[in-house]
């Protein structure tokens, strides 16, 4: 069986310019964090964006970089993602990477998923530097709490969102990485995170980390968080109830209608119309039908971009996302449904 290989430090030029962008970052009006977690909005800024692609880059085995160029960009905390309007109107959402203190570039990357809905495909062979393309938000569901430490555990292109958490942490603070993947050669960001030491940092290829040996002697009040795979998210989550995820994907298809579902009306108060939503149909798509500009984008329940306020009614919830509070007034109108025959929206 391959032993986990522990990161040795990298030597180099780009040690010294990762090294100044840590620095930057840890300058940055970022820190010191919020001492409780932040109040989670979950509807995306309206404003959209024309970015160019200034760079493209591959930085791993399947896995492709991309610097977006604007100016005067929205500020970003570590953990937020952006919409990309891809050139097909395929909408996807990536995780920033870059510098949040940067306003002038916003900077993702994705591995292509050869079974996928289509999203990475189309970036990896269509967006090109040079090409324009649209983008929303950024928003945060993934922030970077302030606590006395901090368990990182990552699988493949999940380290998007938490490269720019280890940047922003101080120098003293108690933190380490668990990296998992297929193979070193897959695995982005690996001579950054050899910055680090190998005593933060270890990276597992080939196999399942062994989490329980890995993560033994948890520290009190550490702070988990975890991005990867939904096999490894599942493991960490049964060991460590308390967890931060990020999904990149649903655990489920959970689509549209199922057996049993029936039909319901939907109100939409401010714009004074009532739509039947079938038994086989979305209250997403039924909306679409007089508002074809509401914003939607995973269609699964995951990514919070058709989020609207709930004004009367039951809600089956159905989505992967919201919090109890949120639930208390609001949906993901992609998949969850009335519980009776009516409901009324902010919309």
């Amino acid at each position: 069986m391959p032993k986990p290989l522990t990161v040795a430090v990298l030597a180099g030029a780009a040690l010294l310019t990762r090294r100044a962008l840590r620095r930057r970052v840890r300058a940055s009006p970022l820190w010191p964090l919020p001492a409780l977690d932040p109040p989670i909005s979950g509807r995306p800024r309206t404003r959209a964006l024309r970015l160019r692609v200034a760079a493209r880059e591959t930085v791993a085995e399947g896995v492709v970089q991309l610097r977006l160029e604007g100016a005067d960009l929205p500020r970003w905390e570590p953990g937020a993602h952006i919409d990309l309007v891809l050139p097909s109107g395929l909408v996807r959402q990536y995780s920033l990477c870059g510098d949040p203190a940067d306003t002038s570039s916003y900077t993702v990357a994705t591995r292509l998923v050869e079974d996928g809905r289509g999203g990475s495909r189309e970036v990896h062979e269509q967006v090109w530097e040079g090409a324009e393309l649209e983008v929303r938000g950024p928003r945060n569901r993934f922030p970077l709490i302030e606590a006395p430490s901090y368990v990182f555990v990552v699988g493949g292109i999940g380290i998007t969102p938490v490269l720019p958490m280890l940047r922003a942490l101080p120098e003293g603070a108690d933190w380490r990485l668990v990296y998992a993947g297929r193979t070193p050669n897959s695995m982005p960001y690996l001579e950054e995170l050899a910055e680090f030491g190998a005593d933060r940092v270890t990276v597992v290829s080939g196999r399942r980390p062994e989490l329980d040996a890995l993560l033994a002697e948890l520290p009190e009040g550490a702070a988990v968080y975890c991005c990867g795979p939904e096999g490894l998210m599942a493991a960490v989550a049964e060991r460590f109830p308390d967890v931060r995820l990020e999904r990149f994907a649903p655990r489920a298809q959970l689509g549209g209608g199922t057996r049993g579902d029936t039909a319901f009306e939907v109100e939409l108060r401010r714009s004074g119309r009532t739509l039947t939503v079938a038994a086989d149909s979305t209250v997403l798509a039924a909306v679409r039908t007089e508002l074809p500009d509401t914003l939607y984008s995973c269609e699964q329940g995951f990514c919070g971009t058709c989020q609207q306020r709930v004004v009367e009614g039951e809600v089956e919830h159905r989505d992967e996302l919201l919090t109890d509070a949120e639930r208390d007034d609001s949906m993901l109108i992609c998949v969850s449904r009335a519980r009776g025959e009516r409901i009324v929206l902010d919309m």
